[in-house]
């Protein structure tokens, strides 16, 4: 598991001694830190290894010169004292620094910052140098070996060169130089690429894949403040080292990182959480830029922003006194809110307008971003089009990772002509390439023009196939979804229900699924059914008992997407006699009293009034003995939408009437128009 990182890189948030610190906890401290920048190991760094181990050679002979004045740190005076504050305050830094140069994937970025690391590394040895110039050493009792020692090392940090070093200063040149033949659609000569790559000891698949997952980080968190430079240097990288990976190496080795995430966090994440989380505490809206806060609680910038410039200085949830100010970019939970505003078609409204995610646009982020990707496309095509098995494998895996979450990437790719090759790829007997590229497909499907080549290209039939028969469930799972996007076109709704098994193998799957198998599932059937030609299908293929038992046995988004399907098959009579037949109604009506939803909460109430509509003398004495039914009504009517309100209101007013002896128990036909509206 990646940790997670609590500090932006090459930033140095040092944290001054208090005023009354003790001389000897001080001293304990800067041996403290001296040791851990000491235990560097010079062979960690594989940019700017010079300037680095010159800082860890100075720190060590502090440390030397700290242990031996331990004993005697209470008598320190009160001059030695400030000075060592100083000290304290540049050793944090000099070990922000070494950390930043030895981080796991972020050897690119480093050594495309040179100048601005190697900066950094003049300045805090030039700022040891000043804290050691002004130590009152003849008042501090160590032998004249040591104190010269220290005099010795303060005039070597005023004298050493701290320069970019020569071989780091070729590589970002020739990193540069390929980052101009992509601009000028040129693909890069292989040996160019190895040799930065030696340079930077990237030597596998799965360290190319680690630079690129820092960089996306990074990228994420330059979106919230805008820098058009900084996202331009980070697209670029981005692009040279995923055409990289996908290039140099034939052998992909973080299937299974990468696999889980595909396959679980869209969905079963999600499916865990309550939407009413990504909501500020403040504003009670959508968060589109949520930051959190000292006391670990989590706001939209602009509401918490605008708290903090009233004077306010606690926590507006807990009311607890804030250490600080900082808000700090909550990436996390802006993914999440972003993945289900996709899911749901929920716009956002950015709280700026140079704020941008460019996961969600057509755009690359640089030029040579854009055509690295466009070539890359070509060549992974190629390779899923007459390639060795192993290599179609990983072209596909590759492509599977590309369209995750760019639309760029999946415009390129569809332009190559990759959806095609992967079609061909799902009669694979092979469990990982036929499930890579049903994954692939999957992502592609997400774009407009990705669903009309698979329709095309008559690709509905190899997937509902995999549907029936896929190898692993995973699979069976990836294709589901793609028949959800599928569904949202209405001409294919009707084309896949004519498909024989395509409905009943959505209803088998609401059995066997996992959560996000059977999320999939309920939401592409829901796609379906909105085609009146396929309700009979599904009826026929036992998707009453299916919808019941999940009502009965999920919760969340799983339960919400199945009664949405059991709304609109309760629309028309054949859908209503077969919840009845199936003894639905009490469930219907418990979900209606313990959803904490409002969407499902009107599905039920809608479910309910079609019942009765279609139902007529059969359903209302059932409802009417159900005791929870009219308090969950009332609180539909005063809580709910004014469409979910209105159908409340029409189901009180039935019920009410069917309570008077005269009474045909019929719905009257107004009753009748307002329910005629689909929920959705």
């Amino acid at each position: 598991m990646t940790k997670k990182r609590d500090r932006r890189i090459l930033t140095f948030p040092a944290v001054q001694p208090y005023e009354s610190i003790s001389p000897s906890t001080l001293i304990d401290a800067l041996i403290a830190l001296a040791r851990t920048i000491s235990n560097h190991h010079p062979r960690s760094f594989t940019a700017h290894r010079r300037n680095a181990r010159e800082a860890v050679r100075e720190v060590g002979i502090l440390l030397i010169f700290l242990e031996e004045i331990r004993d005697g740190a209470s008598a320190l005076s009160e001059s030695v004292v400030l000075c060592f504050c100083e000290l304290y305050v540049a050793l944090q830094k000099i070990q922000f620094l070494l950390e930043d140069c030895a981080r796991e994937g972020a050897r690119l970025l480093i050594l495309m910052q040179s100048e601005r690391v190697t900066s950094q590394f003049r300045i805090l040895i030039r700022m040891v140098a000043t804290a050691l110039d002004v130590l009152p050493l003849t008042s501090i009792n160590v032998s004249v070996d040591l104190r010269e020692m220290v005099e010795l090392v303060a005039k070597q940090a005023w004298k050493v060169k701290v320069e970019i070093d020569p071989g780091d200063e070729q590589a970002a040149k020739d990193v540069l130089a390929i980052l101009s033949t992509f601009e000028y659609k040129i693909a890069p000569d292989l040996s160019d690429l190895r040799r930065v790559l030696d340079h930077l000891e990237i030597c596998s698949w799965d360290e190319c894949r680690k630079e690129i997952k820092f960089l996306e980080e990074e990228m994420e968190l330059e979106n919230s403040k805008g820098e058009e430079r900084d996202i331009t240097l980070l697209s670029s990288l981005m692009g040279f080292m995923t055409y990289c990976r996908a290039v140099l190496f034939d052998v992909y080795d973080a299937k299974s990182a990468d696999e889980r995430s595909d396959c679980k966090c869209d969905g079963d994440v999600l499916s865990r959480l309550n939407p009413e989380d990504f909501r500020c505490p403040i504003s009670l809206e959508l968060m589109t830029d949520p930051v959190t806060i000292s006391t670990g609680h989590t706001y939209d910038r602009t509401s918490i922003q605008k708290w903090l410039n009233a004077g306010n200085v606690i926590c507006p949830k807990t009311g607890e006194k804030l250490m600080n100010t900082d808000l700090i970019p909550n990436v996390a939970l802006h993914k999440l809110i972003q993945k289900f505003c996709h899911d749901k078609g929920i716009a956002i409204s950015e709280t700026s307008n140079r704020t941008r995610d460019l996961g969600w646009t057509l755009s690359a982020g640089s030029p040579a971003a854009a055509e690295s990707m466009r070539m890359l496309s070509i060549f992974l095509t190629e390779k899923l089009s007459s390639g060795m098995p192993e290599e179609m494998n990983k072209a596909a895996y590759e492509i599977r990772l590309l369209s995750k979450s760019s639309i760029f990437n999946r415009a390129s790719l569809v332009e190559a002509g990759a959806t095609m090759w992967l079609l061909f790829l799902l009669s694979s007997t092979d469990p990982s390439t036929q499930e890579n590229a049903i994954a692939a497909l999957l992502n592609l499907s997400k774009y407009f023009k990705g669903k009309s080549l698979i329709f095309e290209s008559g690709g509905l039939h190899p997937i509902v196939a995999v549907l029936r028969n896929g190898l692993k469930l995973d699979a069976k799972q990836s294709a589901a979804a793609i028949l959800f996007y599928l569904s949202s076109v209405n001409e294919y709704r009707e084309a896949i229900g004519n498909i024989p098994d395509a409905i009943p193998a959505l209803v088998e799957l609401l059995g066997i699924g996992t959560t996000r198998g059977k999320k999939n599932a309920a939401v592409a059937l829901f796609g379906l059914v909105i085609f009146p030609g396929n309700h009979r299908r599904a009826l026929a293929a036992g998707i009453i008992p299916s919808l019941i038992n999940i009502l009965k046995s999920e919760r969340g988004d799983l339960v919400t997407d199945s009664l949405g399907v059991l709304a609109t098959l309760a629309e028309n009579p054949e859908g209503t006699h077969a919840i009845i037949r199936a003894s639905a109604i009490p469930v219907v009506v418990e979900t209606l009293h313990s959803s904490a939803s409002r969407v499902g909460k009107e599905y039920c109430v809608s479910v309910l009034l079609s019942l009765c509509i279609n139902g007529g003398v059969e359903v209302v004495p059932i409802l009417q003995k159900l005791p929870s039914l009219m308090g969950s009504l009332y609180l539909v009517l005063t809580e709910g939408t004014t469409r979910a309100s209105k159908k409340a209101s029409s189901l009180l007013r039935l019920l009410q009437d069917c309570r008077n002896p005269g009474s045909s128990g019929m719905l009257p036909h107004a009753v009748r128009q307002e329910n005629a509206v689909h929920v959705r």
